[in-house]
């Protein structure tokens, strides 16, 4: 059986044309330049302050890691030990870290450290928390340098395991739960 080929369009003319739809696409997808960053709905519990306004947004593709330790009632439960993930831009291109502290830091040096102000359930039992993070840098000049909130939405899974800590030979044991979130990083008006 041979290819289908248009019998009124040469091969390199389709070629041509799909380049060119594919062009045109992607820059009609681009937003003008100097139009302002428009941030995801959160809850009204995560509201930053109103002298703050949105500034970019990275997808967070990582581990939310845990450790056994004995509970103060009595047994063993999991405990949080810190976030490890990669950042992604609009473009799927990694931008930057995120790990213990919390802190986010961009591939230019520069990062922020966020302290919890505020939180809110994810959609299901299994999705770690929206948060409400206040931030400050710390490091050097650049993309996080003026951040002074982070909120984390649309979390996807990442919440302490159901099982596997329940004795003593648990006790030290770390899992890493995999999750996904968005971070919207907020700077003064």
């Amino acid at each position: 059986m041979t290819p289908f080929i248009a019998s009124s369009v040469s091969r390199p003319r389709l070629v041509l044309a799909a380049l060119m739809a594919g062009l045109l696409a992607a820059c009609a997808s681009t937003k003008p330049s100097g139009e302002a960053f428009v941030a995801p709905v959160a809850p009204a519990a995560l509201a930053p302050s109103d002298n703050e306004r949105a500034a970019f947004a990275w997808h967070a593709i990582g581990s939310q890691i845990y450790e056994c330790k004995p509970s103060d009632k009595g047994g063993f439960t999991w405990v949080f030990v810190a976030p490890e993930a990669d950042l992604y831009n609009q473009k799927d291109e990694k931008v930057g870290t995120h790990g213990a502290g919390p802190f986010w830091a961009a591939l230019d040096g520069s990062q922020t450290l966020g302290t919890v102000k505020a939180r809110a359930n994810g959609t299901h039992a299994t999705d770690i928390p929206l948060l409400l993070l206040s931030a400050k840098s710390n490091g050097v000049a650049g993309k996080m340098a003026r951040v002074t909130s982070v909120q984390r939405l649309n979390t996807e899974a990442g919440a302490a395991p159901a099982k596997g800590c329940a004795e003593a030979t648990d006790a030290g044991k770390r899992v890493k739960e995999g999750y996904t979130a968005d971070y919207v990083f907020f700077e003064a008006k």
